[in-house]
């Protein structure tokens, strides 16, 4: 099976989250297993100058966004089996940043059909074109009202990924002609609800749609989820699947990691994990006590749960439990860490940004990890913690409900139903009640790190998704 994996983001070049794991981890693991999967991006200003001096030219052409031909050259990379390409436009993407620019919805319309004139310039000629989130919806929309009639693209079909439905790629219709070039005849295929929806259009247009969890494919099929789109998925569940996340289980492995202060493994971990606690209450502050410690890395963000800390973060920190935390994001956020490592000191501590190697310190240093997130795709920080014998304290959501089972029926961490801070506090309050049974704290820490959380499983899903889209119409 051939494959083109068109993502805003991959690793190792540029990845803000899940899905620049995914477009990295699942293209590799995919062609480990015998598939030809290629993955194309956007030449960032922001990809290390290292990694630019090893890319490739290939060609150069001009691609139609609405009423302008924009310049657009292909370079190419290989990195661990997966060949790479870029799309370069130095107008759209040479900036300090990625996202959250006032014309995202003309750079990524560029993107979109660049993807496909791309193919007209190289010797690839996917099966399937793989779309990823807003940002590429448009690839399947201009496939099928302007390149289907070509012979090299009559046969291709498309897998459109829904990572996180709150972000659709929303604009007035004033942008229908102006920047996305659809005619007003054609404006029914990407128009919901008035305006212009790039989401909307990929599921229309795609072949199959997935999500990255069960969990979350029937998720947002509801009014709490679905942010606006839960009817019309309900009546195209027939082509909605949901495939969970993995990791990578070579940047995440505790036995061969640098960047914490001793390896171990999970057939001896319990001197590794004490090092690397003590490791990390030095380097953040903390008391030394026979106190857990409960890790966070996490966005700044209310759709992480992070408000049911404002309400119970004290009472925990209270309760026999310490907290480390980082991440970026809202402000206000900030402000409350900030005051409650102030309140809490030695109890408590944040670190702002994403400081090198922090992340897999706190996953091997903490004895559990929390995400009381409100909603959750899939999330990889709870699989990735995990790995590290962290034992995972998630609410029962998306990839969240799929992944963790509670320890009371013999399940690998501590799960919570309600959006609730007492029922948060509750599970923080069993962990550190089993914590202290050390037998019993052993084995679920063992289960932790024996789940299989790597690529090879959803690889096979996503290929067998891949194989029933050839055989549609």
């Amino acid at each position: 099976m051939k494959v083109l994996f068109a993502s805003s983001e991959a690793r190792p070049f540029f990845s803000s989250g899940d899905l620049g794991e995914m477009a990295g981890g699942l293209s590799e693991a995919l062609n480990m297993r015998g598939d030809d999967v290629r993955v194309i991006m956007p030449l960032y200003g922001d990809i290390d100058s290292e990694w630019k001096r090893r890319f490739e030219y290939v060609a150069n052409f001009t691609v139609p966004v609405s009423w302008r031909s924009q310049y657009c050259g292909l370079f190419k990379a290989e990195v661990r089996g997966v060949l790479f390409y870029f799309l370069d436009n130095e107008y759209y993407f040479k900036r300090d940043g990625v996202y959250g620019f006032y014309d995202d919805g003309e750079r990524f319309a560029f993107f979109s059909r660049a993807v496909l004139e791309m193919l007209s310039h190289s010797d690839f000629a996917p099966d399937v074109i793989h779309c990823n989130d807003w940002q590429t919806g448009l690839a399947p929309v201009y496939l099928n009202l302007y390149y289907r009639h070509l012979d090299k693209f009559s046969r291709i079909k498309t897998v459109f990924t829904i990572h996180d439905l709150q972000y659709q790629g929303q604009y007035g219709p004033e942008a229908l002609e102006g920047t996305v070039g659809i005619g007003r005849e054609n404006f029914h295929t990407i128009e919901f609800d008035g305006i212009v929806n790039y989401t909307k259009g990929a599921i229309e247009m795609a072949d199959l749609v997935n999500t990255v969890s069960p969990t979350y494919a029937k998720e947002i099929m509801t009014p709490w989820y679905g942010h606006g789109l839960y009817e019309f998925l309900r009546l195209r569940e027939g082509k909605l699947r949901g495939i969970l996340n993995g990791v990578d289980t070579h940047k995440y492995d505790p036995s061969n990691d640098p960047d914490i202060a001793a390896v171990y493994d999970s057939s001896d971990f319990e001197g590794g994990k004490a090092e690397c606690k003590k490791n990390l209450r030095d380097m953040l502050g903390l008391s030394k006590s026979d106190e857990p410690i409960i890790g966070m890395v996490t966005p700044f963000e209310t759709q992480k749960g992070l408000d049911l800390m404002r309400y119970m973060a004290d009472e925990i920190l209270g309760g026999g439990l310490q907290i480390v935390i980082t991440g970026n994001g809202e402000a206000h956020y900030r402000r409350f860490f900030d005051e409650l490592a102030a309140r809490h000191s030695g109890q408590f501590a944040v670190r702002p940004g994403k400081p090198p190697g922090l992340a897999r310190q706190i996953y091997a240093g903490s004895d559990m990890f929390l995400m009381p997130s409100k909603s959750e795709p899939c999330g990889i920080a709870h699989l990735s913690a995990m790995r590290y014998g962290s034992a995972p304290i998630v609410r029962e959501t998306g990839g969240l409900k799929d992944t963790v089972s509670d320890a009371a029926s013999g399940g690998n961490g501590f799960t919570f139903a309600a959006y609730s801070a007492d029922e948060m506090r509750d599970a923080c309050f069993r962990a550190r009640d089993m914590y202290r049974d050390r037998e019993a704290w052993h084995k679920l820490v063992k289960r932790c790190m024996e789940r299989d959380s790597g690529w090879s499983v959803p690889a096979n899903e996503y290929s067998a998704m891949y194989e029933e889209t050839m055989g549609l119409w």
